[in-house]
């Protein structure tokens, strides 16, 4: 692993707060990320089109490291992957956290040592488990009966894959319904309180080519308060002494997932990171000592608060329309390429960028170029009252599940990513082609 180190990035001014740290201001109306403005990248590579901050996401894998100095940090890949991602992680020293054989092999191919890359999902296909085990995944997390069964077949009785047991807490965390998942009423894991997850880590011990490493649990994400945190390490203590007392066993490691908010407008909450790695660690010592256990080395998985400070999305406008007492101000993105709003009403705060207003601010509704009603970018937003077609605006903390989700609507393909760093932009993602979205249809 070859760390590579960075400057300590500059406090950025209130206005930009949501934005990545290295964002300027260098004339009235126009904005920099690493050093490029953003007016420039849009002439370049066309819109729309997602900007990441080489320095914000090494900065804040870094910022991760310090926080938590004896715990493996995994990110969660599916925030966002590409091949650059996949090197600056193993640069930072990260591991990763894969959902599915694509993830995995995307590491694997891009140079990432397998055995730093923990495999996890709640329905694992059988590509999945076979390509796991065929690079040499570090660790698999169970998460249902069946997958015992299965992996300790496709591992064999001369083979050996460490695992790890998702356990749901019983705690509702989170941003949005659809985002909790440390409750016993959703698709994730094996309950603590019905018996289930007792049961399984039951079957895991009675399989000698699955060893046993730890327990792991995801409460959500968007989470901004430490307490859950706090209430989960309680939880997952008390089962592993149970675990102790019937079977003896002593597991070295506890997985306490991601989810941790960021902020995605001026004002909103995010969680505080300091604070969760100090409370964290002070609750699992104590939990272990009462219980008489040695303390487990912690793992986490940010991704979100890695990835997503670090984006930037550029849209033109299309159209502005005044309806029903409303101002619509048309993009050439949309639920697309981040469906977000349409999934879980999530509020963005795009600003005006490449010329400068003097306007008064006006409400708008920013919305996108898709035939759905729900395709909003930002709902209730400031734009300056004389925005127009063809104006650029920019949409901050960007850079995780926007492109992931994204999807083939209406066929206008998926859009670049571009890096910035040190003045300089390089392409990291092409953009989706009609010749791309054409080889794929071989219905002729």
């Amino acid at each position: 692993m070859t760390t590579v180190h960075e400057p300590a990035l500059p406090e950025a001014p209130a206005a930009l707060r949501v934005w990545p740290a290295s964002t300027t201001a260098p004339r009235p109306g126009e904005l920099a990320v690493g050093g490029v403005p953003l007016a420039e990248i849009a002439d370049r590579f066309g819109t729309p089109v997602y900007v990441l901050d080489e320095a914000e996401v090494r900065h804040r894998c870094r910022t991760y490291r310090d926080a938590f100095p004896n715990a493996e940090v995994l990110y969660a890949a599916k925030a966002f992957l590409c091949r650059a991602m996949v090197r600056w992680m193993d640069e930072e020293g990260l591991g990763l956290d894969v959902c599915s054989a694509g993830e995995l092999e995307l590491a694997v191919t891009a140079g990432f040592p397998p055995e730093r890359m923990v495999l996890h999902g709640n329905a694992k296909s059988p590509r999945d488990l076979e390509t796991a085990l065929r690079l040499g995944v570090g660790r698999i997390v169970i998460d249902s009966p069946s997958e015992i069964a299965r992996l300790a077949a496709a591992v064999g009785p001369s083979g050996s894959q460490k695992v790890m047991v998702r356990v749901v807490p019983g705690i509702s965390a989170g941003g949005h319904e659809k985002i909790r998942t440390g409750t016993d009423d959703q698709k994730f894991g094996l309950s603590i309180a019905d018996g289930y997850a007792q049961h399984a880590i039951a079957r895991v011990l009675g399989q000698p080519q699955l060893r046993l490493t730890g327990l792991h649990c995801h409460l959500g994400s968007q989470i901004t308060s430490v307490k859950p945190y706090l209430a989960a390490v309680r939880r997952m203590v008390g089962l592993m002494a149970r675990l102790h007392e019937q079977h003896g066993l002593v597991l070295p490691e506890l997985d306490l997932g991601g989810g941790h908010a960021i902020a995605y407008r001026p004002g909103d909450d995010a969680l505080d990171l300091t604070s969760l790695a100090r409370k964290v660690r002070t609750e699992l010592a104590d939990a272990c000592a009462s219980a008489g256990l040695p303390v487990p080395r912690l793992v986490i998985e940010p991704g979100r608060a890695i990835a997503g400070p670090a984006g930037v999305a550029l849209y033109r406008v299309l159209a502005v329309k005044h309806s029903g007492g409303k101002v619509f101000v048309a993009v050439d993105g949309g639920m697309s390429d981040n469906p977000r709003p349409a999934l879980y009403g999530v509020r963005y705060a795009p600003r005006l960028t490449g010329r400068n207003s003097t306007a008064a601010p006006a409400r708008v509704t920013v919305v996108g170029r898709h035939c759905e009603a729900g395709d909003i970018v930002a709902s209730d937003t400031e734009l300056p009252a004389d925005v127009r077609p063809g104006d650029l605006l920019a949409v901050p903390a960007a850079g995780a599940y926007h492109l992931s989700m994204a999807s083939g609507y209406n066929l206008v393909g998926r859009p670049p990513v571009v890096a910035v760093r040190d003045g300089l932009a390089r392409l990291l993602v092409r953009r989706e082609s009609i010749e791309d979205i054409r080889s794929r249809d071989v219905g002729l």
